[in-house]
């Protein structure tokens, strides 16, 4: 199995000393601003991924 991607900033106030926080999976703690959140992934969206230049011009209209 591996391992999940970890945030690279805040996203209250965009610092990047950030550290795993213990409230469980996908907790994360900002040391900048004192702020705790969690990231967690919902699933895949029912529309998908759109092919470029499928009839459009070539723009994804998503």
């Amino acid at each position: 199995m591996s391992e999940r991607a970890a945030p690279f900033y805040c996203p209250y106030c965009g610092d990047e000393d950030l550290r795993p926080n213990e409230q469980g999976h996908g907790a994360w703690e900002c040391a900048a601003c004192n702020r705790g959140f969690q990231l967690k992934f919902l699933g895949l969206l029912a529309r998908g991924l759109r092919e470029r230049g499928s009839g459009d011009g070539g723009k994804d209209t998503i």
